[in-house]
This record gives C-alpha cells, sequence and structure tokens, in this order.
C-alpha cells in the first residue's frame, strides 16, 4: 500500500512495511450486529489473521471498526468498501488503519491518499492498473477476482508489470486460495468464507477461529 503508514496507538500493533504481508488471507466481513464485531476480530486474530476488513455495507460497520480498534489491539482493522471521500473521513475517525475500494476515481484516489493510512484501489483491467502506477501506487485489489478473470488474469499481469501486487477477492475459496498465493504477485487474497452466516448468526466463535487457523496455514 503506498500510502505511508501513520504512527500506532500505543496500544495498537504496529503495522509492517504492507498490510498485505500480515497472513495470506485477510477476512473480508459484514457486520448486522456491533456487539459480534469484538469477538469476531478476537476469533479471527487467534486463529492468525490479524488483519480484518470490515465492509461499509450495514449501518453499524462504523461502530464495528470503533469497537475493534478500542477493544482488540492486536487486530488490524480496516475499512472496505470504501466508495467516496466521506467513507475514508469517517473510516479514519473510527479507527480504520487502513483503505479498500472496489474501484477508484481520481477523486478517491486523492481522499485514501490524503488519509495517511495505507490503502488498497480495486481494480479489474491492464488499464487501471497502469493508470495506479502512473500516479504511484504499487498493491491494488484485484476485484471481483473470479469473475475478472481469476488467477490466469493476474499471472498474466506478472509479466509486463511485475510492480504490482494484488489482493484478489471475490468469489475465491478455500479450494482456490493456494492457486492465486504461489503467483508472484499476490501475497495474500481477500476471503468472505471465514465468517460463513450461519456461524456468524450462532455466535460459533469457535469455528471461526479454526477457519482462520486453517486460512492462516495456507502459506506454511
Amino acid at each position: 500500500m503506498t500510502s505511508p503508514t501513520p504512527s500506532p496507538a500505543p496500544s495498537s500493533s504496529p503495522l509492517p512495511p504492507s498490510v498485505l504481508d500480515l497472513a495470506p488471507v485477510i477476512p473480508v466481513v459484514v457486520v448486522e450486529d456491533a456487539g459480534d464485531a469484538v469477538p469476531l476480530a478476537r476469533a479471527l486474530v487467534a486463529g492468525g489473521l490479524p488483519a480484518i476488513e470490515v465492509t461499509l455495507r450495514t449501518p453499524v460497520a462504523l461502530d464495528a471498526i470503533r469497537a475493534i480498534a478500542a477493544q482488540v489491539p492486536e487486530a488490524v482493522v480496516g475499512a472496505g468498501t470504501v466508495i467516496s471521500p466521506e467513507h475514508v473521513t469517517q473510516s479514519v475517525e473510527a479507527g480504520a488503519r487502513f483503505l479498500v475500494s472496489p474501484g477508484w476515481t481520481d477523486v478517491l484516489l486523492e481522499a485514501m491518499r490524503a488519509s495517511g493510512v495505507p490503502f488498497l484501489p480495486g481494480v479489474s483491467t491492464t488499464s487501471e492498473v497502469v493508470a495506479l502506477l502512473e500516479r504511484g501506487v504499487r498493491e491494488m485489489k484485484f476485484f471481483p477476482a473470479e469473475a475478472a478473470g481469476g488467477t490466469a488474469y493476474l499471472k498474466s499481469l506478472a509479466g509486463p508489470l511485475p510492480q504490482a501486487r494484488f489482493c484478489p477477492t471475490g468469489g475465491i475459496r478455500p479450494a482456490s486460495a493456494p492457486e492465486y498465493l504461489a503467483l508472484p504477485n499476490v501475497p495474500c487474497v481477500g476471503g468472505t468464507w471465514l465468517v460463513p452466516e450461519d456461524a456468524l448468526a450462532a455466535r460459533d466463535w469457535g469455528r471461526i477461529e479454526k477457519l482462520a487457523r486453517d486460512a492462516a496455514a495456507l502459506r506454511g
């Protein structure tokens, strides 16, 4: 990610040079009940996945980010589905330590860059990748990964554009994740399978921790 990393609060875990290097999988979670945010984050962290993307798809998403940032210092919580400068401001104020967008415009890109936190703008075409490289951005979200060409597309980008690094997200499952992670330009993938709807509804944190542990072991 290309923006400078801000100094973390004393209780927060420090970021590595890139959030992409924290773990092989970044869980992509949709929180419907803010009360689930902290135990969910603790389960994911206990399973070995400290970077957590909370999508801004629900009314409680910012509250969830705020709670995780305050109560789970081992987590590196980020905001996903960031699609406006307002989202950028709200997410950072809530405690998001990185930002992820499904796509990008110059307005959104500049807002993310000005936020002072790392960010992953979304791309799905070679032209979008080249445009971001021109702007000094080398780490991106590839979305929707499976629908946009999957591993074959990313492999074809590695030759002419080796400086670009991707976190593919969208349609990736445990069986296909290792194929992505084997690519030289894919340090991690985004995964929604870590938090099944039935496990979240049952508040089965043990099951979610087990899924996280299995995901953390995808790259031994």
